[in-house]
């Protein structure tokens, strides 16, 4: 298991090998991700800003409170405010980036097939099919969100348990979302998608959780983006050449022995 977390660390790092071979190419993926990420920092900065004032309002009971422990709480809650808000903020910008960007992550997959051979005839999806599984996306986000939020309000573990969920849970359903494409082309069902995945749980996992992690480092989600979607096509591949090695290996016929004769058995004998 964690030789197949590692393996899908090092998925995301190939994907930086794009930048060596096809760098115009990672340079143009880095647009629409400024563009997201300039879009939600409308949007966390006020949040942020108005913290006080959100945890003073969602813990009115410990007004009455004695320091420390008034604001002990209350800069709990702000941590856990915080961590639910990157916990949507990461899928929401991987769902506008996807979206916005959907021409220029198109070539970047196009390119990984191409290198890697036997690039699939179709393309990885329509700009609509983008958009909506960039809106599921979304509100599989905002229940992600809630439900740090509510791990992350339980006495004494919340706060450390709300932020790992929160890095947990998104970094599966980046994952997910990022291979979409690869898998798009190839015309595979959810029945197809959720064999795979079941078959690489380890991996997968590996490789979303390190891109969450990246999200969260400041300017991270920019320079991850580009290396972000070329590492998921190779996953989607790595995954796929994996399934087709273990049906090979059920499907193949039984050895058989043929039964060796008794020996005659010797004259005379009745």
């Amino acid at each position: 298991m964690i030789r197949e977390l590692v393996t899908g660390i090092r998925t995301l790092l190939r994907g930086f090998g794009l930048w060596r071979t096809r760098p115009g190419l990672m340079v143009l993926g880095l647009i629409p991700a400024i563009i997201a990420l300039t879009l939600l920092a409308a949007a966390l900065v006020p949040l942020i800003i108005s913290l006080p004032s959100v945890s003073t309002w969602l813990t009115p009971f410990a007004e009455g409170w004695f320091e420390p422990w008034r604001g002990l709480l209350r800069s709990a809650v702000s941590f856990v405010i915080v961590a639910a808000a990157l916990a949507l903020a990461s899928v929401v910008f991987s769902a506008l980036t996807l979206t916005i960007g959907d021409p220029f992550y198109q070539r970047i997959w196009h390119a990984v097939e191409v290198d890697l051979g036997e690039a699939p005839p179709a393309d990885g999806g329509s700009f609509w099919t983008t958009v909506g599984e960039g809106l599921r996306l979304v509100l599989l986000g905002v229940l992600i969100a809630i439900l740090v939020l509510l791990i992350g309000l339980i006495p004494a573990v919340g706060g450390f348990l709300g932020p790992i969920t929160g890095v947990v849970l998104t970094g599966r359903l980046l994952a997910r979302e990022l291979t979409g494409r690869a898998f798009d082309a190839r015309d595979l069902s959810p029945a197809d998608r959720a064999a795979l995945f079941s078959g690489s749980r380890a991996r997968v996992f590996g490789f979303g959780v390190a891109t969450q992690l990246c999200f969260l480092i400041p300017g991270g989600a920019v320079a991850i983006m580009p290396a972000a979607v070329a590492g998921s096509t190779m996953l989607a591949r790595d995954m796929l050449a994996r399934d087709m090695l273990a049906r090979a290996g059920t499907t193949a016929p039984p050895t058989t022995t043929t039964p060796t004769p008794p020996p005659p058995a010797p004259l005379g004998a009745s």
